[in-house]
């Protein structure tokens, strides 16, 4: 007899946006192609898919707020509108403007107590992403954890400080955050509350009271969590890769993929994706960009006109840029995960400077075109890239294992040294025997390892064990009830 299918309820920001809207909405579509009764619950549904649910915040808040928010009149703001409408939301709620300025962070969000009745049947598991993105009350997380149960998968590490979702150098989210170094990391706050929100965090999940069934794409968050303040809060901790989807991200002809996007047939190309490149933070384009000027000033190989080495941008609208022999191409974010893997199967490598990072789709989907990546050892992706040899052998590297031609996918260098990056990239580029071996083992290796199909039924196995465990649990509370009141009733007699 076949198990019953499970209601299972994911969260998520948005559906399609960022690597981890992306990839909560994989698993939402993996999971209904499984004939699971999923659902996915939002801050604004804009696809229409009849399974998406948008979390009812604004139902939630005054009458005022409501008015402020007419569509009758919000439409004639001209190009001020969002500027005009965010402030008209906080001013429809003083407390919130409050613990804006005071640098607190925003849980004020109604729509959170309602979760549960989104869904025609109540949910068997409710499965959260990214908790942070003016959506979600995370003060309800002790409630939700009590009456259902409550998966919860990290992208970053904002649940584990005090506004951040990453902290780079910084050590304070391991004893209370405050002075903090940086308010502006993305969540941004206005004033240093950081030690009041880490403290805030710190009780809402002693509240939990080790209730939350958590998971990380890798090991490395999962070691920060276990030094966290979200630690008390775990019933059960499982490392679950993030995968992609080996039917659209895959190895073609690389020639054929120039062709269909008008790059030149012999050129040396590279490739870098994030959203908004230049400016992002976290991604470190200056050095990136110093590493592929250093590369095109000492190329030795192919030195004629129809050999250029050329650095595609993509996730940024800017013009061209020279930078000495090389030319960097700016192309605008794409949506389409079909057209975003031609440019990786058109590239000889993938580069990924980046100062922070979790466990980048990114180089998943590099990898599973068969693309080698050059890569800073930063975050997970030690994880994701066996790397050759490491190049030179720093700090950073020492814990990362090297691998020999016939295993490695990339190779890893230390983060913000332009020097390292470039040799790295120059070695590459001038051994084609083994950019071709590296590429063979990436799409070998992101097979085996990184497949979507792969992290929905490590899911979906890991919700049947929680299911059977809340059940036993159920069934054991009922037993010690009715011994109980047996033991008082033959008393009373």
């Amino acid at each position: 007899m076949t198990k019953p299918a499970l209601n299972i309820l994911q969260v998520s920001t948005w559906e399609r946006w960022g690597g981890a809207e992306a990839i909560a909405w994989a698993l939402f579509k993996g999971l209904r192609a499984r004939e699971q009764d999923c659902w996915l619950a939002v801050r604004r549904a804009t696809s229409g898919d009849p399974h998406v649910v948008e979390i009812p915040n604004d139902q939630g808040r005054g009458l005022w707020y409501r008015l402020c928010r007419s569509p009758q009149w919000l439409g004639h703001l001209g190009r001020n509108g969002a500027r005009i409408k965010y402030a008209l939301d906080l001013a429809s709620e003083p407390s919130r403007i409050i613990d804006w300025w005071r640098g607190h962070e925003d849980f004020q969000f109604p729509g959170t107590s309602r979760i549960l009745n989104l869904t025609p049947r109540r949910p068997d598991i409710v499965h959260a992403h990214n908790l942070h993105g003016e959506y979600f009350d995370l003060r309800a997380l002790p409630w939700l954890s009590r009456e259902v149960s409550f998966v919860l998968t990290l992208h970053d590490a904002w649940m584990l400080s005090g506004h951040c979702s990453h902290s780079f150098e910084c050590d304070r989210w391991k004893t209370g955050c405050g002075a903090c170094p940086d308010l502006s990391i993305y969540p941004a706050v206005r004033r240093d509350a950081t030690a009041c929100n880490w403290n805030r965090k710190r009780d809402i999940y002693a509240a939990c009271e080790g209730r939350v069934y958590l998971s990380t794409p890798c090991a490395w968050l999962m070691r920060r969590v276990k030094e966290s303040m979200l630690a008390p809060a775990i019933a059960e901790a499982r490392v679950i890769p993030n995968g992609v989807d080996l039917k659209v991200v895959r190895p073609v002809d690389r020639q054929e993929a120039r062709k269909q996007l008008n790059l030149p047939r012999e050129a040396r190309l590279l490739l870098f994706a994030a959203s908004g490149i230049r400016k992002n933070p976290f991604k470190d384009f200056q050095t990136l960009r110093d590493a592929v000027a250093q590369v095109a000033q000492q190329m030795t190989f192919d030195r004629n006109s129809n050999s250029p080495l050329i650095l595609i941008a993509l996730g940024d609208s800017a013009p061209d840029e020279q930078i000495g022999q090389a030319q960097v191409r700016f192309v605008p974010f794409e949506n389409d995960p079909a057209a975003v893997a031609r440019y990786y199967r058109a590239a000889d490598l993938y580069l990924h400077a980046a100062r922070v990072d979790t466990f980048p789709t990114t180089v998943l989907e590099a990898l599973a075109c068969g693309t080698p990546v050059v890569a800073t050892a930063v975050g997970g992706i030690p994880e994701q890239v066996k790397s050759l040899l490491p190049v030179p052998e720093t700090k950073e590297l020492q814990a990362c294992p090297s691998y020999g031609a016939d295993a490695a996918t990339g190779v890893l260098v230390p983060p913000g040294q332009p020097n390292d990056l470039s040799h790295a990239i120059g070695m590459l580029l001038e051994q084609d025997e083994l950019r071709a071996a590296l590429s063979a083992n990436a799409s070998r290796d992101a097979a085996e390892r990184f497949c979507a199909d792969k992290q929905c039924d490590a899911y979906l196995n890991w919700y049947g064990s929680i299911r059977a465990q809340r059940y036993a649990e159920t069934i054991s509370a009922k037993a010690r009830d009715e011994a109980r009141r047996c033991n008082e009733m033959s008393h009373t007699a």
